[in-house]
């Protein structure tokens, strides 16, 4: 039975239009932005000019691919200060064919494109949100803040595009990533359209464990999976399945803490905070998303869907 949203979400919600009024221009304009050759290797040696302050050049130094075994790439995101540094070694990776370089590549310009497209305005809205003084805009302009310092030395000219991103998921699901393959389908572009792929695809994530893969495919698995007949919709189909993919992905070992990429896109990208900078992923959509009678059905499709033994969204 689908939950009521609660008035706490909405409470969370309301300043949010506000907020994102500050920064929805320089979105609109990263969706609309021609495709550019990606950070490459060799990136680091080659000079840009570019009209951005000083702090924003890019760093110069040699890279060299990260082996394959480094536990250290798969922790990039979560663990790495410094994303640009850690792009261009991914990208040399990435050109050698390593599709789980390319896979965290992309979730690299993911992450930073929003800074990347204007370092300098990007800076300056996050002065406007903490300047707002609305009930979330200091843990807004705090979360946006860790991602202007983690994305430092990208520039416009590195062109973390929409195209980008994409072009690099289809590189590394070619390449055997499941991640990949689910943020493909997340995007609107599967490497198959029909309705058996995307239900087999499903399957084969609930049966790999595999964190980062619920991650990438929990969007398509919310509300834009309503209606879907090819899905089970007890763990499909609306804004609450959604959650509970994420939640089943933090569950499976998904870094969910209140630094996490997670919770960080949540706050810097939507204005969707927690009022309490110690609180993880989990807490805080218990707290704030799920009404008190929806408890129960939560943790059964969070349980559903990390059973060792589902066999897929059809079981």
């Amino acid at each position: 039975m689908p939950f009521a949203v609660s008035r706490k979400t909405w409470l969370l919600l309301a300043p949010v239009a506000l907020l994102l009024g500050v920064v929805g221009y320089r979105a609109l304009l990263l969706a609309a932005a021609p495709a550019l050759p990606p950070v490459a290797a060799g990136a680091a040696a080659t000079p840009v000019a570019m009209d951005v302050p000083d702090q924003y050049q890019r760093r110069r130094s040699s890279v060299q691919a990260v082996p394959a075994t480094s536990p250290e790439r798969r922790a990039a995101l979560e663990r790495s200060p410094d994303l640009y540094r850690t792009a261009q070694q991914l990208s040399a990776a990435a050109a050698q064919g390593d599709a789980d370089a390319s896979w965290l590549l992309s979730r690299i310009y993911d992450y930073c494109a929003g800074y990347a497209m204007d370092p300098a305005g990007y800076a300056a809205d996050t002065r406007a949100i903490d300047a707002a003084q609305l009930p979330m805009s200091a843990r807004m302009a705090v979360a946006r803040a860790r991602v202007g310092r983690r994305c430092a030395g990208f520039v416009p000219g590195d062109g973390l595009t929409r195209q980008a991103i994409v072009a690099q998921r289809v590189r590394a699901a070619r390449g055997g990533n499941l991640a990949a393959e689910a943020a493909l389908l997340t995007l609107g572009q599967p490497l198959q359209s029909s309705a058996g792929y995307k239900r087999h695809l499903v399957e084969r994530v609930r049966a790999s464990g595999d964190p980062d893969a619920y991650l990438a495919l929990a969007p398509a698995m919310g509300l834009a999976a309503s209606g879907d007949d090819s899905l089970d919709e007890r763990i499909a189909g609306t804004a609450f399945t959604e959650l509970a993919w994420q939640l089943a992905a933090c569950r499976l070992g998904l870094d969910c803490g209140p630094d996490s990429e997670l919770m960080t896109r949540y706050c810097a990208n939507g204005g969707i905070c927690s009022p309490d900078p110690t609180q993880d992923f989990s807490s805080f959509v218990y707290d704030a998303a799920v009404p008190r009678q929806g408890t129960d059905t939560m943790n059964e499709m969070v349980n559903k869907l990390v059973e060792t033994t589902a066999t897929g969204a059809g079981s």
